[in-house]
């Protein structure tokens, strides 16, 4: 009638896929706390602080890719989001250059995001350096809002989240662009 051994093998894979899950879980949240650790130092210019926990972050990540399952949370692609937008924010302040979606080993949508997040880190970037009478760094932000804006007026993106998420993007380009102009009025550069 009713095999018990085909629910006792059942009710074991559903065991292994739940430690899996939780897995991801925890690996998720500990490389969004990492994410935030990076961006709180890059974004004083502390990348002694941010560079070991770059190493830590990649690891993590690694690992989490590597966890092939389907879940009913999508944290773990809320992880890769932050973590594109610490690494890339980071490779930002220390190199001058945004690292590419392969080199992150993401998913096209996970970058788009992360991206999208970064240029709000990057606008309050520009303020710490015009504060700090760094004005052709803020420049060279509002530069790569632009640039960033632009790439993403060419995708033609659906109504959903990354949709709304890249009119982010739009508004934190104005607030650059204001920054820049009070700048200007007031002969900062």
């Amino acid at each position: 009638m009713l095999n018990k051994s085909e629910f006792n093998q059942i009710r074991q894979e559903m065991h292994r896929l739940d430690a899996k899950r939780e897995e991801i879980i925890q690996l998720s949240r500990e490389i969004i706390s990492l994410s935030k650790q990076i961006i709180y130092a890059a974004q004083r210019d502390d990348l002694k602080t941010a560079s070991p926990v770059i190493k830590t972050i990649k690891e993590k990540s690694t690992k989490l890719k590597k966890i092939n399952i389907i879940t009913d949370t999508n944290i773990n692609s809320v992880a890769f989001q932050e973590y594109v937008e610490a690494i890339a924010f980071y490779e930002f302040v220390k190199n001058k250059r945004i690292p590419t979606r392969a080199s992150l080993g993401v998913s096209a949508e996970d970058y788009l995001s992360g991206l999208c997040d970064l240029t709000g880190e990057l606008v309050r970037k520009a303020i710490y350096d015009v504060i700090h009478k760094k004005f052709d760094e803020a420049a060279r932000i509002k530069e790569l809002v632009h640039g960033i804006y632009g790439e993403f007026l060419k995708l033609h993106l659906r109504n959903g989240g990354l949709r709304k998420k890249s009119d982010s993007i739009k508004w934190n380009l104005k607030k650059l662009e204001e920054v820049m102009y009070d700048i200007e009025m007031k002969g900062g550069n």
